[in-house]
């Protein structure tokens, strides 16, 4: 079907799986190289937690066959990345460390993966209303789409009248630690901060940038392209990248993220984190520095779109850290369709965990689900949200559930500033109940307002 697109848009729906990262075994190997102040994500190496400082560790290395390749937790100066030398594997290595005097915790760098699953994908039959509805409105002084501004979501969680009684569209900056963002979209550029890049090693949030230089804003003669796990459309007629294909399985996801925080909190500052590839795949190392960086460039909430299914000792005690500087921390619950234990939203002393339920407040099938890693849930099927060079996307997942609860984080810190995690879990327990295994239940953002 064709259909008019307005200049300088088009549309790509896209049905991801993203928000269900996985562990996987470290691997040899290594990246380029960093500064003192923050490093590039490496295959194969250690993060270890030490009273020593950086030239106590470089000591240790030398004595013990490894490089200090930077500092994760920024000012604290703490934790590190080391590389193993001469094929000396990663955990050897760590099992070393942990027996110096000074180093009071060494843990395996890990490869996290967004993984291509379709096991428990939801395929759309008809195109959403909301992709049809590309009528420019003005939406806190910006243009966007009617259909992302009026959107189900928006109605069944209350979000226009939790905007008009409480006369609250957000405050503070949150930030996401993602695949990053379309810093050019027309939605998002007005409230969007520099960000960093922990993939490359530097400043700046974009995703565009693993298209390869393409970094384009928009295309204005794009036909609309509808894509599926099953397809091969292009993201636009001037790029090779495939959105469902292996090298770019999670491009957009940290956009789409983004936009759907904005449509909750349309004046809250966003702070684009990137520590995933448009592969999909991140070290653990860079979202351990991730949340450091967030909480040492003022970040007042994180949402991680992202689940582990292994513990972390490291990626548990920088969230204490973000916690304990009154930072709120929101996760998604993940999309395997079980009950099961998922990190972090299973540490549920600092971090809020999020379900996905359909538009008629029924668990999604994809999503995760049981009181141990779901405090609330939020819909989270047909989401339509931002997508590059300047689109709209529909999805579906626990990972834009969660930018939901974070979006309400921003509104009730513009109505308590002082508020922490604990306020921050306690406002948003003001759910509608859905039945057991969902927390508190469907979130309700004038309930959490309004603390009824």
């Amino acid at each position: 079907m064709r259909r008019r697109i307005l200049a300088g848009l088009f549309v790509v729906m896209v049905w991801t799986q993203t928000a269900s990262a996985q562990l996987l075994p470290g691997l040899l190997g290594s990246t380029s190289t960093s500064t003192s102040a923050s490093v590039t994500a490496i295959i194969g190496g250690v993060i270890v937690r030490t009273t020593l400082g950086s030239a106590g560790l470089g000591l240790v290395c030398l004595l013990n066959g490894c490089t200090v390749k930077g500092n994760l937790d920024g000012n604290l100066g703490q934790v590190f990345l080391v590389t193993p030398n001469s094929g000396l594997l990663p955990d050897v290595l760590a099992g070393i460390l942990r027996l110096v005097t000074g180093i009071l915790d060494a843990e395996v760098d890990q490869i996290l993966t967004i993984p291509t699953d379709l096991t428990n994908k939801v395929y759309l039959t008809t195109t959403p209303p909301g992709l049809y509805a590309s009528t420019l409105v003005s939406y806190y002084g910006t243009p966007v789409w009617y259909g992302y501004a009026n959107q189900p979501a928006a109605q069944i969680i209350n979000l226009a009248k939790a905007h008009g009684s409480f006369h609250a569209s957000g405050a503070g900056v949150v930030a996401d630690i993602d695949t990053s963002v379309d810093p050019n979209h027309p939605a998002l550029h007005g409230v969007l901060l520099q960000g960093y890049d922990f993939t490359r090693n530097q400043p700046g949030g974009s995703e565009m940038t693993d298209l390869g230089g393409n970094t384009g804003s928009s295309c204005s003669a794009c036909q609309a392209a509808f894509v599926n796990q099953h397809t091969a459309a292009m993201v636009d007629q001037h790029t090779a990248a495939m959105v469902d294909g292996t090298a770019y399985a999670a491009f957009g996801h940290g956009t789409m993220v983004m936009g759907v925080i904005h449509l909750v909190a349309p004046t809250a500052k966003l702070l684009p984190l990137k520590a995933f590839h448009a592969d999909g795949t991140g070290n653990l190392s860079d979202i351990v520095q991730a949340v450091y960086y967030a909480v040492q460039s003022h970040a007042n909430v994180i949402n991680m779109s992202f689940d582990l299914s292994l513990n972390s000792t490291e990626l548990s005690k920088a969230l204490s850290y973000a916690s304990n500087q009154n930072v709120i921390e929101i996760a998604s619950a993940g999309n395997d369709g079980m009950e099961e234990i998922v990190y972090p939203a299973a540490w549920q002393k600092d971090v809020v965990g999020v379900a996905s339920t359909d538009d008629f407040d029924r668990r999604s099938t994809f999503s995760n689900y049981g009181d141990q890693i779901v405090w609330v849930a939020a819909p989270g099927e047909y989401i339509v949200s931002t997508y590059p060079f300047g689109a709209y996307s529909v999805s579906s997942g626990t990972s834009f559930s969660a930018p939901l609860v974070s979006g309400t984080a921003s509104l009730l810190l513009a109505l308590q500033p002082s508020l922490n995690q604990a306020k921050a879990a306690a406002a948003v327990s003001h759910a509608q109940w859905i039945g057991y295994n969902m927390g508190y239940g469907r979130l309700d953002v004038y309930r959490s307002l309004a603390g009824e």
